[in-house]
């Protein structure tokens, strides 16, 4: 089956700012797509000819201050929560699911929070858990620039800014498992990573503060069905986040997925990217369907 066609558009939301979205041609179920940092909001092409196999549709959109959407400086997770219901609403949609990769994780997640009637399920993939989350070591795993940028984070959307252009040369935190990856189907995140880059390091910026203040959102209304996929190996986002979050919700279930990573956890044969969307595409049969108002 080739790739749907996925059409692009803008939105205005009551404050007046834009916001860029992408829909996937097809009857499916929609599922909105929430990208992580810094990459723009395309659906993800690896998942795009899958999804229409299994009766789902893809709706994105890229998060303020990347590609077409305008910025909003000190956003949180739940102001951007506020935004993707914007656009369901535009879009008419009135009952979708959710999948967030990365740092799409938390803003997948605060949608089945303040949407509670709305969310048939969701899926985080390598996603974080909120900083104040009781308990947990927040840091504690995380390689050595993600814990230098996050930290940078917690002192403000300066000081933040300085130790981006300090370090704006600082490796990744990948595994070989997940570079390993890149050269396969998941190589698309470095097409949307080169896009959202090229919006400057303001997007970033404001995503990573977002991160490290709390999300605003009651994790405990969280009732629909949730899927944590995590790699045990991830030095990006710690696994010990998915288990946070497995333990805060309890219609949460973890596939924790020994000797992968941040990327490679995406492309593992099982209990991956696409099993995770099998799995979706069964919580939403068991639903009914439902998709349009």
């Amino acid at each position: 089956m080739s790739d749907p066609v996925v059409h692009e558009f803008d939105i205005t939301l009551p404050d007046g700012r834009t916001l860029h979205g992408y829909e996937a041609e097809g009857e499916g179920v929609p599922v909105m797509w929430h990208h992580g940092t810094p990459n723009v909001g395309t659906p993800p092409r690896p998942l795009l000819a899958l999804a229409a196999e299994l009766g789902l549709r893809w709706v994105s959109f890229d998060r303020p201050g990347y590609g077409g959407s305008t910025a909003n400086p000190g956003r949180t997770i739940a102001d951007t929560a506020a935004d993707a219901a914007a656009l369901a609403d535009t879009l008419h949609l009135d009952r979708f699911a959710v999948v967030g990769h990365s740092g799409g994780g938390p803003h997948a997640l605060a949608c089945v929070a303040r949407q509670p009637a709305r969310i048939i399920a969701a899926v985080t993939l390598g996603g974080l858990a909120p900083i104040d989350a009781a308990g947990l070591d927040w840091f504690a795993g995380m390689g050595p620039t993600s814990h230098a940028a996050l930290r940078a984070a917690q002192s403000g959307l300066e000081g933040k800014r300085q130790h981006e252009q300090q370090h704006a040369d600082a490796p990744i935190d990948f595994t070989a498992a997940d570079w390993a990856a890149l050269t396969g189907e998941w190589g698309w995140l470095g097409e949307v990573a080169a896009a959202g880059a090229a919006s400057g390091i303001d997007a970033l910026i404001d995503d990573d503060v977002a991160y490290v203040t709390p999300w605003g959102v009651d994790l405990g209304a969280v009732a629909a069905p949730v899927l944590l996929a995590h790699g045990a190996d991830d030095h990006v986002v710690p696994v010990a986040h998915a288990d946070w979050l497995a333990s805060a919700m309890p219609s949460a279930q973890l596939w924790r997925l020994e000797g992968e990573s941040h990327i490679s956890a995406l492309a593992a044969e099982k209990h991956g990217a696409a099993d995770a969307l099998r799995w979706l595409a069964d919580r939403v049969r068991e639903y009914g369907g439902a998709a349009r108002a």
